[in-house]
């Protein structure tokens, strides 16, 4: 029998050494993964080579040679990264993304023999399989970063040969951590971090007495460590230990001297604690030391604000290589002894804290020190002062990576040739000014320097071209001028044998682009945001290895063909984008750049139209050609063999993408921007076979009907980020499919779609469905989740109807609210008080009445509200101005608002645009407007700020914005202004209401007022005195009131005022002189009876009104018209004259008459004077 085992082995070696080939897959496994694959969404082509007989063979499965069992299965995700810059800048197309998604097969519980299973980095649906738990024979299993949720389960605890434990970033792992994972007791690898677990550390994992390496907590982890610290005792073989954002660590110092008794450990993380000063005060130094193997120590992100932190650490643990303390509160001066003790120390990081730059000093002893980060800290001195201290200590031999950046530093850049061995040195983001000394050195063998986000100005050194080692050279945004030439010569010298990558963006270069091709081995050149007019073609003469040229957002206006011919055909990235250049896209730009990656042409003024011959290169990931003027019609030929494009950008052209019906692009695209692009009538069918894309606009497409139904189920992706398909004619019914998944934007605005708006909507950040005709929001308000990722709603101009759901205690995170413009009745709901976050509440135009709910006042976030032209009623409640402090605008327009204007609204510091017209409020206006400190100031354009908001989600983090619109009467007609325009009009509206008394003279104190419509009211008084200086007042309308007096003379000192009306007062005197006063029509001062002067009729002399003849203000061309009508009334009148009394002469019974009648005349007027004397007599 032995022998036949013997012989067995020996024709297994026999058939491996000499590559005997037979199929080895046993069936029974083969099915169980072909199923597998079956489940799996292959994108990416992971499992292309599952089609051979040989499952043995295929990539990924590792059979043993014995019994050709499956015992490995890796299918692990994850990205190649190639990236072309030495720094931590890079472009999508740096990396390459592979993944699998679907779901995991129970098919797998068939492979009984395997011993390692990694499927990290994939996209996986649902929770964890328990039929994992059946694998018993597994040795290694990863399931780290594969989007699992839900609770791990306890069939884990089967896999009792198991020694590596990976569940770590899947974020939506959530409970308690299993107790059972205790009885892994072979186990020496365990990471559980990055996940959402909560509860306490299970006491059982002390029974891992075995593991070496483990991983526990971190971001913002709702995880405890028991009090008792006995199981962490146990853990004597463990070498690295991570225990971030654990909660109450802070409150358990025997853990950490539990910790610190450790015999073998080598690495310590206990960052996001919470630990603090107090915390080490409660340790005795006498009886606590780490152990001498522990050689990395990671304290960031705590709340440690004394330096004590440095002693504790030099007094317990000496034999640290690498100290972590970054994001801190660290401020206060550093012990010398420090840099005496920490003689092994090689890498220590302090960036953002509060430090000085004496602390530098105290490392300058550390004679092993290598690299050095003080980032983010509050040095403010004089670079040389810095660094000449810092210098004079043996750190200058052993330093070789420094980073300063992002300080207050002054001064200029010193010479640096003490650090003999320093290769990197970051600068950036500091206060560093003036020219750099042209005798400034730099170290010898310095391969780095970034001084960007500076002010330096001037140019580059001639020292600086001396050092032969130097790779990357950054002095972007700061505010060199020197002519490209002379900087280009002074790093003429051996650093144009070594210099790979080159960024002077965002300078003040002009002017032409001289010859690089100096530089031999220079790969990547940015010199976008500058002046530069021309000179392309004259970039490289004798041919580079240049990969990345940047010349983004100059002032080129040459040919793009002529510019294209002359560069180098090594190019990986192109960007010529927000230019000047004209043109059309050359047909051989697959020949041309053979290796081209990315090509941005966006925003220039190409033209012409797109030639059918046209091809990209194979390799092309990213065209970008938006915002331009180009022509023609684009198809499936333009596209052939271009496998690898992910981005494709032709928004804002006049082309036409032509496709097939059938037609299978060859490529899977990340984003799609095609916005006016024509594709209609019919919904682009060639979409359906993208699964992986984030961004899709194709808004303005011309494209109608109903949108097909697997559009709507790719909101399923996990990866989509944002959809524009508006400003089509689609119509339709949305179905309420069940998805779950968070996105974004969706905006569907400006179309016909119909009917309820769907519940799954509810999981975008930005959801714009405005201007369209949905007429039921019941399933998407009324839902029973929490729409916890919703940041802006836009349900404006539709035909909902009815009350206002009151479903808004769902909504926490909701910033922006526009429900305007539709049939909304009844009252506000008095749950929107429950939108603490709201800062922008839009509910014009709709039937809404009562009052405006008190709960409201829990808004105090709010910035713009907006509930014109409804039927609420009631007074303004005063809370507005006391709770709802950040007010820019409010508008209450057409309401039937009543009684007097609260005091409390002279609390709106920053309001910008009060609108309260066409209501019917009384009383006087309040003389503390003056308070409106907003107004008070002048704006402009530069001002503008925008207004953004905080996304924190469990997705994605990061500041969004809105867009801001208010509707105002301006020039006689409504007009809509948005952000940059609303921030520089200043505006007050009470027109149309019963206000009364004067207006107030504080008035004049608001110099940055834009707009004042006090009209139709019923305001006496005089016009302040000193109205003129409103200079920045362009619209005054003050008609239909009961103003008294002159017209300010100052009002003429007013040049922006195009609009002015003063009609229907009583106004008098003359009116003032002035170039603006005197262009207005006059029918802008009419119905005021005592007023004279230009541009009315009557001329004033010594300031009283007096008839003037009309002919002398008409044009010459009527004159002869005027005068012969006084002439020929003048005759007509003098004829009747003398017809009547000549006759009255001449006829004697006329006479008679006459006079009896004028005596009639007498005695009745006498009479009743009489009559009236003695009456009012009689009553005294």
């Amino acid at each position: 029998m032995n022998l036949k085992v013997k012989m067995f082995v020996v024709s297994v070696v026999l058939q491996v050494a000499y590559g005997q080939h037979h199929i080895r897959c046993l069936p029974k496994e083969r099915e169980a993964l072909l199923q597998f694959k079956a489940a799996i969404v292959d994108d990416f082509g992971m499992l292309s080579s599952w089609t051979t007989p040989d499952c043995c063979q295929w990539e990924g499965i590792r059979c043993t040679n014995l019994t050709a069992h499956i015992i490995s299965l890796d299918l692990h995700g994850g990205y190649h990264y190639e990236s072309l810059s030495l720094s931590n800048y890079y472009e999508p197309y740096d990396y390459e993304v592979y993944y699998i998604g679907g779901e995991i097969h129970k098919s797998l519980m068939e492979l009984r023999h395997l011993q390692y299973l990694n499927l990290s980095f994939n996209s996986f649906r649902g929770t964890i399989p328990e039929f994992l738990g059946s694998l018993t024979n597994l040795r290694y299993l990863d399931l780290s970063s594969c989007g699992f949720s839900g609770q791990i389960p306890t069939q884990i605890s089967s896999l009792s040969h198991l020694k590596y434990l990976n569940l770590a970033t899947n974020y939506y792992l959530n409970g308690s951590i299993p107790r059972e994972i205790g009885n892994l007791s072979r186990l020496e690898y365990l990471n559980l971090r990055y996940n959402s677990f909560e509860g306490f550390i299970p006491s059982q994992l002390g029974n891992l007495s075995n593991l070496h390496k483990f991983y526990l907590g971190g971001y913002h982890s709702a995880l405890k460590i028991v009090s008792s610290d006995q199981w962490l005792s146990n853990l004597n073989s463990l070498t690295h230990l991570s225990f971030n954002s654990i909660s109450n660590f802070n409150s358990s110092p025997s853990c950490l001297r539990t910790i610190a008794k450790l015999p073998k450990l080598r690495e310590l993380s206990l960052s996001e604690c919470g630990l603090s000063d107090h915390f080490l005060l409660s340790f005795n130094p006498s009886n606590f030391n780490f152990s001498t193997s522990l050689s990395v120590l990671h304290l960031s992100s705590n709340s440690f604000t004394q330096p004590m932190v440095f002693q504790w650490v030099s007094n317990t643990t000496s034999n640290l290589v690498e100290l972590d303390l970054s994001f801190n509160l660290l401020e206060g001066t550093i012990s010398y002894r420090f840099g005496l003790t920490m003689n092994f120390l090689e890498r220590l990081d302090l960036s953002f804290n509060a430090l000085k730059d004496e602390d530098l000093k105290s490392f300058m002893n550390i004679c092993n020190l290598r690299s050095l980060h003080m980032s983010a800290n509050d040095m403010a001195e004089d670079l040389s002062s810095i660094l000449h201290n810092f210098s004079s200590g043996c750190v200058r031999y052993s330093l070789q990576d420094l980073s300063l950046r992002n300080n207050q530093i002054r001064g200029s850049v010193p010479d640096l040739s003490a650090f003999s061995n320093l290769n990197t040195l970051d600068l950036s983001g500091n206060q560093l000014s003036g020219k750099i000394p042209e005798d400034t050195r730099l170290p010898s063998h310095l391969e780095q320097l970034s001084v960007s986000s500076n002010s330096l100005e001037g140019g580059v050194p001639n020292s600086f071209g001396s050092t032969c080692t130097l790779e990357l050279l950054d002095f972007s945004s700061n505010k060199l001028s020197e002519d490209l030439k002379v900087i280009f010569n002074h790093l003429s010298g051996c650093s144009r044998y070594s210099l790979r990558e080159l960024y002077l963006s965002q300078n003040k270069f002009n002017g032409t682009l001289p010859d690089f091709s100096i530089f031999s081995k220079l790969e990547r050149l940015d010199i976008s945001k500058n002046r530069l007019k021309d000179g392309v073609q004259k970039l490289f003469h004798n041919g580079t290895i240049l990969r990345s040229l940047n010349l983004f957002n100059n002032s080129l206006n040459e040919n793009l063909p002529t510019i294209m011919h002359h560069l180098s055909p090594s190019l990986q990235r192109l960007d010529l984008g927000m230019n000047q250049i004209s043109g059309t896209l050359p047909s051989d730009l697959a020949t041309m750049f053979p290796s081209l990656k990315g090509l941005y042409l966006d925003s220039n003024k190409l033209n012409g139209t797109i030639s059918e011959d046209l091809r990209f290169s194979p390799e092309l990931e990213v065209l970008n050609l938006m915002s331009n003027s180009l022509k023609g019609v684009l198809t499936d030929s333009h596209f052939y063999n271009m496998t690898k494009l992910t981005t494709l950008m032709l928004s804002d052209n006049s082309l036409t993408l032509k496709f097939s019906q059938n037609w299978t692009p060859p490529f899977q695209l990340y984003s799609i921007e095609l916005r006016s692009c024509k594709q209609g009538p019919l919904f682009p069918k060639w979409l359906e076979k993208q699964n992986k894309f984030q961004y899709l606009d194709i808004s303005n497409s011309g494209i109608s009907g109903t949108v097909p139904k697997w559009l709507w189920t790719k909101f399923g992706l996990s990866k989509l980020v944002s959809i524009d398909i508006s400003c089509n004619n689609l119509h339709g019914t949305i179905p309420n499919l069940p998805i779950e998944n968070h996105y974004d934007s969706l905006s569907l605005a400006s179309n016909q779609f119909e009917g309820h708006v769907p519940s799954f909507f509810r999981d975008s950040i930005h959801l714009d469905l405005s201007n369209n005709k949905f007429t039921n929001s019941s399933w998407f308000l009324c839902s029973s989740s929490v729409a916890e990722n919703l940041y802006q709603l836009d349900l404006s101009n539709n035909e909902f109807s009815g009350q206002i759901p009151n479903c808004w205690t769902h909504f926490k995170s909701l910033t922006y609210l526009n429900m305007s413009q539709n049939k909304f009745s009844g009252e506000i709901p008095t749950s929107m008080g429950s939108l603490v976050q709201i800062q922008v509440l839009l509910l014009r135009s709709n039937n809404l009445t009562g009052m405006i709910p008190s709960i409201l006042r829990n808004c105090i976030k709010l910035v713009m509200v907006d509930i014109a032209e409804n039927s609420l009623s009631g007074s303004i409640p005063n809370w507005i101005g006391k709770k709802l402090s950040k007010l820019q605008f409010l508008s209450l327009k057409s309401n039937y608002f009543s009684g007097n204007l609260p005091l409390q609204i002279c609390y709106l510091k920053n309001i910008q645009l009060l609108d309260l017209s066409l209501n019917n409020l009384s009383g006087r206006i309040p003389k503390c407007i003056k308070n409106f400190s907003s107004m008070t100031q002048m704006t402009s354009l530069r001002d503008y700020q925008g207004h953004q908001y905080l996304v924190n989600t469990s997705a994605i983090m990061g500041y969004f914005s809105y867009n801001l619109n208010a509707i105002l009467m301006w020039k006689g007609s409504e007009q809509i202004f948005t952000n940059r325009g609303l921030s520089l009009l200043n505006s007050i509206d009470l027109s149309s209401n019963q206000l009364s008394g004067e207006i107030p003279k504080e008035i004049e104190s608001l110099f940055g007022l834009v707009s004042l419509n006090l009209s139709r009211n019923q305001l006496t008084g005089k016009i302040p005195s000193n109205v003129g200086e409103l200079t920045s007042l362009e619209f005054l309308d003050l008609s239909r009131n009961q103003l008294v007096g002159s017209i300010p003379s100052s009002l003429a000192q007013i040049n922006r005022l195009t609009v002015l009306d003063l009609s229907h007062n009583y106004l008098s005197g003359k009116i003032p002189i002035g170039t603006q006063l005197q262009s207005f029509d006059a029918s802008k001062y009419e119905d005021n009876t005592d007023l004279c002067g230009l541009p009315l009729e009557k001329l004033c002399i010594d300031g009283e009104p007096r008839q003037q003849p009309i002919v002398k203000y008409h044009r010459d061309d009527n004159f002869i018209f005027n005068r012969e009508y006084y002439i020929s009334m003048t005759i007509g009148f003098a004829i009747s004259f003398w017809v009547v009394f000549g006759s009255i002469l001449i006829v004697h019974s006329w006479r008679d008459a006459y006079f009896k009648f004028l005596n009639n005349l007498g005695d009745t007027l006498y009479v009743m004077t009489t009559v009236k004397v003695f009456r009012i007599w009689y009553k005294t």
